[in-house]
């Protein structure tokens, strides 16, 4: 056993001041307070945030802290932070290191600057952070991260963690309903957990940084496919190379340190693809948690001489990347409420909470798939290694059937002869592998939990998550409505069930998303296939959305037109940003590049003319005619792109001007890679430009 290994229970989670720590550092009634605080979400008083921010302060600078930070999640989909350092003067002119309850538990870091969708003018600057105290403050680069909420001064919500504490809070104020009725007295709280495996591809600095496209984009928007791409399958779950390795245990090591549970890591199915895998937490911190992954992932990246690219398609031919977003609902007590259990009554709750998430994802796919759609991902969804745009759950085969049976108020199997009834029939035993996966399904059932596989690898998992959690808080608010008054609730819970499954059995499909058949069934049950971001957003203001979102007090009618604004503004920001890098490459390196490898087969055609006679120069005559004619298309093709893209911008309407980006712009720019593409395959190594595929595929060695 190695030391690292010997070593890793004693560093775990030191730069976290978690429970342990306070536990040991707080006087015991401050602990009590703030263990009531996290548990229940009661008020904080000062005094007690005092005693907190102290020992919080002394504890950070024996860790090398100097400044503290409210660290928060605005909707740039990045994280941000403003330091301020603990000295303070003293009488003498001197300092002291304080660090005040107050300034804990609310900063002010300017929020004009953010994006608000219209919630907040220009001149409007005041924004507060508010402390989190569910997700652990941290030590990172000599710096306190304390993790807060976001808002504005009129209390708007100008981030993704507050929506998604407001979504927790909204299921388990229903899941709690639910469980009551089910006789679990002891359980005091239900929580979401979640679990979000992380896809990414590591490319040499030394490639990327000639490379304009992935330093201001994070793709390719130019590159013809190498010669060998994954088509073999020999790089999944293949040996890691040794600088992939290095990076992967220095990442290792430093997740560990601040508390995040990182457990599996390997190769992905494209070349210089790789994936990390935590173990499942509570959703708030998995949030936390997967931002610090991919801010220390391009961190670490750069200190092993590469780069971490998290974009969703950064290479064109071979896979992209994703987030599998691993969910479930526990209670306090332990109890996995999408388990099955061992009697009657524990498996009529997990039908119950199945029918739940069921009604959830079929009446709400529209404004689910809104919550993952965005310019990155549209190159991805669809694709052979994401499921496709249409949301759809894969429950297996065994528990369809007895979805099936109940639906049908038949007999499970040959061998059960009465009728299936929730709560006089035990289920059949249903271990976590009853079923094969299936990776072309949206939204798929592993045996205690849902794999929701379209958030993009950038993409925060608050987003999908609030949607989750309000969907599924929306279907236990009914289910608990119609329960509690009912005279019989054995025979009203199996009519419940059976109704739910015979009203939503749509949103069920087993079989393989990729095949285009499933587009012509989809359509025939009635599900949407929203195919792009601009055609998904609207989804976010339809009525039945904003009141679900308004009637859980997840947002505000505000907030939900805010967030309208901003993924219509982002997408055409994306889409700007590439069409003018792009438009930047060609005319300041491609065609030039092209120009003079044209010249130098013009000047060989000439030599060997002179020299050996008309009939010596079919290969540089014919490359050279295909060229001219190539650069000829792209120079039209820019030309044509430089005018979308003024036209597109024009727009007076937001929404207009992302569906131009979309339908006038993103054309313009995907010919005229083919152009390049090509020309690219016939231009020699040395005139061409930029490192290729295969120097930033097979870089890394």
């Amino acid at each position: 056993m190695d030391t690292i290994t010997k070593t890793v229970p004693e560093y775990f989670g030191a730069n976290v001041f978690d429970d342990m720590t306070m536990r040991s550092r707080l006087p015991k009634e401050t602990y009590k307070a703030m263990t009531r605080t996290i548990k229940y979400g009661r008020s904080l008083d000062i005094t007690v945030a005092n005693v907190v921010a102290n020992a919080m302060k002394d504890w950070a600078m024996e860790r090398g802290a100097t400044h503290f930070t409210h660290w928060f999640q605005p909707m740039t989909g990045i994280t941000a932070e403003k330091h301020d350092s603990f000295i303070s003067p003293d009488d003498t002119g001197r300092v002291i290191m304080e660090f005040s309850g107050k300034e804990l538990v609310q900063g002010e870091p300017d929020a004009s600057s953010f994006p608000s969708g219209g919630l907040r003018a220009t001149f409007e600057a005041r924004g507060y952070t508010a402390w989190d105290p569910t997700s652990y403050a941290f030590v990172k680069d000599g710096v306190l991260c304390i993790p807060t909420a976001f808002c504005s001064f009129a209390g708007d919500a100008l981030d993704k963690k507050t929506p998604l504490l407001r979504s927790m809070e909204a299921l388990n104020r229903q899941a709690m309903r639910i469980v009551k009725l089910f006789g679990y007295t002891d359980v005091t709280s239900v929580k979401t957990t979640v679990g979000p495996e992380q896809e990414y591809f590591l490319v040499d600095r030394e490639f990327y940084n000639k490379r304009p496209d992935l330093i201001f984009t994070g793709r390719t928007l130019f590159g013809s496919r190498a010669p060998k791409g994954q088509e073999l399958d020999d790089h999944y779950f293949g040996a890691i190379k040794p600088r992939v390795a290095a990076f992967m245990k220095e990442l290792d090591e430093e997740l560990w340190r601040l508390g995040v549970y990182a457990k599996t890591e390997h190769n992905e199915a494209a070349p210089a693809q790789h994936e990390l895998a935590p173990i499942f937490t509570t959703t708030n911190i998995a949030a936390d948690h997967n931002q610090l992954t991919m801010e220390l992932m391009q961190k670490l990246a750069k200190k092993h001489g590469m780069v971490c690219l998290l974009h969703e398609k950064p290479f064109a031919g071979v896979a992209g990347s994703g987030k599998h977003n691993n969910w479930s609902m526990s209670t306090n007590t332990g109890i996995n409420l999408l388990n099955p259990g061992e009697t009657p009554y524990e498996n009529a709750l997990f039908l119950l909470c199945l029918c739940a998430v069921i009604k959830a994802i079929d009446e709400y796919q529209d404004i689910l798939r809104v919550s993952v759609a965005s310019a990155g991902n549209d190159h991805r969804l669809g694709a052979a290694e994401a499921p496709p745009a249409i949301i759809s759950m894969f429950l297996g085969d065994e528990l369809t059937a007895i979805l099936s049976a109940l639906e049908k108020e038949t007999s499970y199997s040959a061998q059960e002869k009465s009728l299936m009834r929730v709560g006089v029939h035990v289920l059949p035993k249903f271990p976590r592998d009853t079923t094969d996966r299936n990776r072309t399904s949206p939204f798929a059932f592993t045996g205690n939990k849902f794999e929701f596989r379209m958030v993009g690898s950038s993409e925060s998992i608050s987003d999908c998550n609030t949607v989750i959690n309000t969907a599924v808080a929306e279907s236990l608010c009914i289910f608990a409505d119609e329960l509690e008054h009912a005279e019989n609730f054995e025979t009203a819970l199996h009519d419940l069930i059976v109704k739910t499954i015979r009203n939503h059995k749509r949103i069920i499909f087993n079989g393989n998303g990729y095949d285009e058949s499933w587009v012509r069934e989809a359509e025939k049950r009635g599900l949407l296939n929203l195919r792009s971001t601009p055609e998904a957003i609207p989804c976010w203001i339809k009525e039945k959305n904003i009141e679900l979102f308004r009637k859980h007090k997840v947002f505000t009618e505000r907030e939900i037109r805010a967030r309208y604004e901003i993924q219509l503004e982002t997408y055409v920001k994306v889409l700007n940003i590439e069409a003018l890098t792009m438009v930047d490459m060609v005319h300041k390196d491609i065609l030039p590049a092209v120009s003079a490898y044209g010249r130098e087969l013009g000047d060989t055609i000439i030599k060997k003319k002179q020299a050996i006679g008309a009939l010596a120069c079919v290969y540089e005559t014919e490359t050279l005619t295909t060229l001219s004619a190539l650069t000829d298309s792209i120079y039209h093709g820019v030309r044509a792109l430089e005018l979308a893209i003024t036209e597109a911008k024009s727009n007076k309407d937001s929404f207009a001007r992302a569906k131009a980006f979309e339908t006038e712009v993103l054309p313009k720019m995907k010919a005229i890679r083919a152009c390049v593409d090509h020309a690219e395959c016939i231009t020699g190594a040395k005139a061409w430009p930029y490192p290729t595929y295969s120097e930033l595929l097979f870089g890394v060695r």
